[in-house]
């Protein structure tokens, strides 16, 4: 796909930076109120399928929120709430890095949060002793080295060393217990914000999985089989990788369709073309695949290809603020457009200019169709893995993906974000928050939506098939099919 087709760098999940100041909550509010409410895409979709007092009662409790809001981490974190109530994917708010003389200000606002002393050296003593490989231990996850320690009923995670300002050594940053009936974990992320769970599962001896953190043992460390390292391999690695599982299967992991990943996944498939196509059987891992720029994922597509694939088009809400995008990707280097993609832009930003106020589609068609003259024999078996935190333009790769003869999906129903999507950023007057928003809706709505719905698999993988045995799964499905042809 071109720049044209405009499917462009919808990502779902985007990462909220916390730095403690005074502000100015109401202001803020109110422009990000003002600025969501006449430029999304999707804000009155949102308030016709909630109804308008219910939009005026959110909007009522956030007021009353916001006058307590005194850092710029509360407010954040309320604007955020006031957000979630139009969608859970294609909405961000960003809090932007303050410099004072050359320094970042860092966030002293958890200064008191609660604490678990003990020396290192001592803690590994300590655990020296043991005997078997369970919950204790000294485990890495993103930024955070954590050593997790039982006390009573309960264990204890505490920070040994933080890569983010606002945790320090000795914080707790999880609790957990196990009881025969129930298990409850609480996980605090970055801004502190409490994630619950009731899902704890050691995985082979040095793997932990806390709800959806991805826990690795650094001490002590065990030897374990070689099935849980490359499982671990593919979840927590970020660049995409091919490998042969047997004579008649290749294994694909694709962890983001990020436009900075396209290169490396061309790169990976051109390697790897000549195998692809004489192997009867390639499986697509894009588990926690939160979505990017349909380009990174036009380079699958023909391995998949068996009939033409319908894609629904999009319309973009017309707005001067909305429409000034398309003069960024003229003016700003960093979008990469040529002579032609500026042109393109220019003659769309007229278009847009004409219909303020309007939903506009870009294409002559609100359906295309993707015709291709190849059809490979091989892969003849294609299993895409799919989870909950597949959302955006994976969720685009799946909706043409699945339209193949040759493929199906394995796993659970996917996040759903996708009616609503092309992200637009904008910064605050203030300078302390960028929003985030959508620009278009689907031409899908209201026949065949995705949002707070998702994707839902062929083959649906149980919580009795543990997620790092999902790809043995399929492949005994793969040697199903062969046994019954």
């Amino acid at each position: 796909m071109t720049k044209r087709n405009l499917i462009l760098i919808a990502l779902l999940f985007t990462t909220t930076l916390t730095f403690a100041q005074d502000c100015d909550c109401k202001a803020n509010y109110e422009w990000v109120k003002k600025t969501f409410e006449e430029n999304d895409a999707g804000y009155q979709y949102a308030i016709e399928n909630k109804g308008k007092q219910a939009y005026l009662d959110h909007n009522k409790k956030i007021a009353e929120k916001v006058k307590s809001a005194k850092t710029r981490t509360e407010c954040g974190t309320i604007l955020y709430e006031w957000l979630n109530f139009f969608r859970s994917g294609h909405v961000s708010l960003q809090i932007n890095q303050q410099e004072t003389q050359n320094n970042f200000v860092t966030d002293n606002s958890f200064a008191d949060w609660e604490t678990y002393t003990i020396e290192t050296e001592d803690f590994k003593k300590y655990l020296d002793q043991k005997k078997i490989a369970d919950y204790e231990g000294i485990w890495e996850t993103g930024l955070y080295k954590i050593g997790i320690k039982k006390e009573g009923d309960k264990y204890i995670g505490f920070i040994i060393e933080s890569g983010a300002e606002t945790w320090t050594k000795g914080q707790v940053k999880l609790i957990f217990s196990l009881t025969e009936n129930k298990t409850n974990t609480v996980f605090y992320m970055y801004d502190h914000s409490a994630v619950e769970s009731d899902k704890v599962a050691m995985i082979g001896k040095n793997y932990l999985q806390i709800g959806h953190v991805t826990l690795s043992r650094l001490y002590p460390k065990y030897d374990d089989e070689p099935r849980y390292a490359r499982y671990f391999r593919s979840i927590k690695g970020r660049e995409p990788y091919i490998e042969k599982i047997n004579e008649t299967t290749l294994y694909l992991r694709v962890p983001s369709f990020d436009p900075s990943f396209k290169r490396s996944i061309d790169s990976v498939l051109n390697a790897n073309n000549e195998k692809i196509l004489s192997t009867k059987n390639l499986i697509i891992d894009i588990r926690n695949n939160g979505g990017g720029s349909d380009a990174s994922y036009s380079s699958i597509i023909p391995y998949l290809y068996t009939n033409p694939i319908r894609t629904i088009g999009v319309e973009l809400l017309s707005t001067k603020l909305n429409n000034q995008r398309m003069l960024d990707f003229i003016n700003k280097p960093e979008y990469g457009f040529d002579e032609n993609d500026k042109k393109w832009a220019k003659e769309s930003y007229d278009k847009l200019e004409a219909k303020l106020g309007q939903f506009v589609s870009l294409k002559k068609y609100p359906v295309s169709e993707d015709r291709r003259d190849t059809i490979y024999p091989f892969p003849q078996n294609v299993a895409v893995i799919i989870n909950e935190a597949n959302g955006s333009t994976a969720e685009q790769f799946l909706l043409e993906a699945k339209q193949s003869k040759k493929t199906k999906l394995f796993g659970v129903t996917t996040f759903g974000a996708l009616d609503i999507s092309n992200m637009y950023f904008v910064e605050s007057p203030s300078g302390e928050f960028t929003l985030g928003y959508s620009l278009s809706r689907s031409m899908r709505i209201p026949d065949f939506t995705i949002d707070g719905k998702g994707i839902q698999p062929d083959y649906y993988l149980d919580k009795s098939i543990p997620q790092h045995e999902w790809v043995d799964f399929v492949n005994k499905i793969f040697d199903a099919y062969d046994d019954n042809n």
